[in-house]
C-alpha cells in the first residue's frame, strides 16, 4: 500500500480464545507442525474504505490579511493577487486519518497555509504561486470535523479561507441491551430456501440512523436439510462467504458483526435446500461518532463454575442465574461499557441455552448459545456491562450445566481502536487446496504490511473433520519474512481453543483476533485427524 500504512500500533495480544474442558486429545500434545504461510491481499478491501470530500476554489472567501483593518465584507480584491483562492480535497482513510490536498490559485509569490483541523489542533504548509500542497492528519476520535484552511499572501496583503466537513472512516461501538430483533417462529414466515430475512437495525428503538455495523447473535433452528446463513448489508451484493453452517435437525448460533445498509437493514440469507427459522438478537452497534473504541486483551478466564472462579462453585441450576464482576477486574478498566467474551457451556444435563446480559436488567428474551445434553460448545459474545461493573449468565435449560467465561477484549471511551468494516473476504479455504492435518497449523499474515491494525474480525469454520478436537487461534511470534528466510523460531503450544468439533460436524465461531507483534495469526488443528478450515474476514480494528 501507499501512505495508508502509518505508525505501527502497540502490541495487542490474541483475542477470542478460551480453554475448553473435556476435549478428546492427547494429554500432552507435541508442538504443531507448520503446513504453510500465506499473506491474504487485503489492499482492495481497505482501499475501498475511503471517502472524498471537496470544497472547490470558488467557495473561498477573501479576508483581511494580518494587520489589515477593513471590515468584513468590504475588502477589495488586491490588485497584486486578485484571484487568490484555495480548493480543498479531503480523502479519509484507515479509521482516523485524513489526507488533505490544498489546491492554491495565486500570483507568482510565496503563500502560507494555516489549517484548523476541527479537533482543537492546527497545522501549516506553504506553496508558491498556483500549486497544490498535501498534508495528512490523524484524529484521536472518529467523528465529523470541519477543516478550515486560510491561505495568506503577505506580500500583497490578502488572504482567502475555505472549509470542508469530513467524516472519518472508522466506527465506534455503542452497547445495546440484548434485544430480539427477529424470530420467525413468532408469527413470521419461515425463511424459504435461497431467500433472505430483512432485519431492521437503524431506527429500531433508540438505535440511530446511519449505523455502519451491528453485533448480532444469529441462530438458525428447525432445520430440515444442510445449508448456511450469510449476513450482509441490505442493498449490497450478497457475499460468497458464510457466517454459520447447519445440518438437518441442528440449532446453531453464531455472533456476527455485519455492515448495515444505508436503509438501516441487514439481510440474513438462507443458503439451504429447505426453509428454516432464524433468530437475531442485537447486543450493540457501530457508528461514525465517538463512543467506545476496542482494546483486545490476552484471553483471561473470569468464570469457571467447576472451580468456583468468579462465582460460586457448582453447576448453574436449570433456569438459574450467576453474576460476575467484569469491569475493574483483571485488565478490564472500570470505565468499560461492554466486553467481548468467549462463553462455553460444558457438562449440561439437558438441552438448553445460555443468555448473557448486564446486571441491573431483566434477563432478555434472547440467547447467546444453544446446547444439547452432554455437549461442550462455545460462542463469542459481546455484552454491555451493568452499572455495577457486572454481567449475568442465565441457564435456560431444565437441568444444571457448567459455564466458563473468558474475556478477550473490551469497549471503552478511552480505547482508541475503531472498527473498519468491509465486504467479507475469504482468506483461507483448505477445501480448495488440501486439508489441515492433525497437529498442524496454518499461518496467515493478516496484519503483515498493515501495522496500524490492532485486531481482526474473523469467522472461522471447521468442516469435514475426521475426528474430534479443537481449533486454536493465536498470534505467531514470527513474521512472514522469518519463515521465508528460515529464521523463524518455534511457535508456542496453545493451551486454549476457539471452537470444539466432533467427527463429520461443521462448527463456526466468530473470532476477534488480536494482531500480536507481527500481524501473523496461526490456526492450529489440535486433533489427530484432518480438518478443512475456512476463514472469512469481515473487518479490522485500527488505531489511526
Amino acid at each position: 500500500m501507499s501512505h495508508r500504512r502509518l505508525v505501527a500500533s502497540a502490541t495487542i495480544l490474541a483475542a477470542g480464545i478460551s480453554l475448553i474442558p473435556g476435549l478428546a486429545h492427547a494429554a500432552d500434545p507435541a508442538a504443531g507442525k507448520l503446513q504453510g504461510v500465506s499473506k491474504p491481499d487485503l489492499d482492495s478491501a481497505i482501499e475501498a474504505k475511503t471517502t472524498k470530500f471537496d470544497s472547490p476554489a470558488d467557495r473561498s472567501v477573501k479576508v483581511p490579511a494580518a494587520g489589515k483593518s477593513k471590515a468584513a465584507g468590504t475588502l477589495a480584491a488586491s490588485e497584486g493577487n486578485p484571484d487568490l483562492a484555495v480548493a480543498l480535497h479531503g480523502t479519509t482513510f484507515n479509521a482516523h486519518s485524513l489526507e488533505l490536498s490544498m489546491g492554491v490559485t495565486s500570483a507568482d509569490v510565496d503563500v502560507e497555509l494555516t489549517i484548523d483541523w476541527g479537533d482543537g489542533t492546527s497545522g501549516t504548509a506553504s506553496a508558491h504561486g498556483t500549486e497544490a500542497a498535501h498534508v495528512e492528519h490523524v484524529y484521536r476520535e472518529v467523528g465529523t470535523y470541519t477543516v478550515k484552511v486560510k491561505v495568506t499572501d503577505a506580500v500583497n496583503g490578502v488572504s482567502a479561507e475555505n472549509s470542508v466537513a469530513i467524516t472519518t472512516e472508522g466506527s465506534d461501538f455503542t452497547p445495546y441491551t440484548p434485544t430480539r430483533l427477529l424470530d420467525t417462529r413468532a408469527g413470521s414466515s419461515r425463511v424459504a430456501p435461497y431467500t433472505s430475512a430483512r432485519v431492521k437495525v437503524g431506527g429500531f428503538g433508540t438505535i440511530p440512523a446511519g449505523v455502519t455495523a451491528v453485533a448480532l447473535n444469529v441462530t438458525v433452528t428447525n432445520t430440515k436439510s444442510g445449508g448456511h446463513v450469510t449476513a450482509f448489508a441490505s442493498g449490497t451484493d450478497r457475499p460468497t462467504t458464510s457466517n454459520l453452517n447447519y445440518e438437518p435437525g441442528q440449532t446453531v448460533p453464531n455472533l456476527v458483526i455485519v455492515p448495515v445498509g444505508t436503509d438501516g437493514y441487514v439481510e440474513l440469507y438462507n443458503g439451504g435446500w429447505e426453509s428454516v427459522d432464524l433468530i437475531a438478537d442485537i447486543t450493540g452497534y457501530f457508528t461514525q461518532s465517538a463512543a467506545s473504541g476496542y482494546t483486545a486483551l490476552a484471553p483471561e478466564r473470569h468464570v469457571d463454575t467447576r472451580e468456583g472462579l468468579g462465582t460460586r462453585k457448582g453447576q448453574v441450576p436449570g433456569y438459574g442465574t450467576i453474576t460476575t464482576t467484569i469491569a475493574g477486574n483483571r485488565g478490564v478498566p472500570a470505565g468499560a461499557k461492554a466486553v467481548a467474551l468467549n462463553v462455553t457451556v460444558t457438562n449440561p444435563r439437558s438441552d438448553g441455552h445460555l443468555t448473557v446480559f448486564p446486571t441491573g436488567k431483566a434477563a432478555p428474551n434472547a440467547s447467546n448459545l444453544n446446547f444439547s445434553t452432554g455437549q461442550t460448545i462455545a460462542n463469542a459474545v459481546i455484552v454491555p456491562v451493568g452499572t455495577d461493573g457486572k454481567i449475568s449468565i442465565r441457564n435456560g435449560g431444565w437441568n444444571p450445566a457448567d459455564v466458563i467465561v473468558d474475556v478477550v477484549g473490551y469497549y471503552s471511551p478511552d480505547s482508541v481502536s475503531a472498527y473498519l468494516p468491509f465486504d467479507p473476504e475469504r482468506v483461507k479455504d483448505t477445501r480448495e487446496t488440501k486439508p489441515l492435518p492433525g497437529r498442524y497449523y496454518s499461518a496467515l499474515g493478516l496484519g503483515d504490511g498493515y501495522p496500524n491494525t490492532t485486531a481482526f474480525v474473523l469467522n472461522t469454520t471447521v468442516t469435514n473433520p475426521k475426528g474430534a478436537g479443537f481449533l486454536a487461534v493465536a498470534p505467531d511470534p514470527n513474521t512472514g519474512a522469518d519463515y521465508d528466510n528460515g529464521t523463524n523460531i518455534e511457535v508456542p503450544i496453545p493451551t486454549s481453543s476457539n471452537l470444539n468439533f466432533t467427527a463429520n460436524k461443521t462448527v463456526p465461531n466468530l473470532v476477534q483476533a488480536g494482531r500480536g507483534n507481527t500481524g501473523v495469526i496461526d490456526f492450529f488443528n489440535w486433533s489427530d485427524a484432518n480438518i478443512d478450515l475456512i476463514v472469512d474476514i469481515f473487518g479490522i480494528y485500527m488505531d489511526n
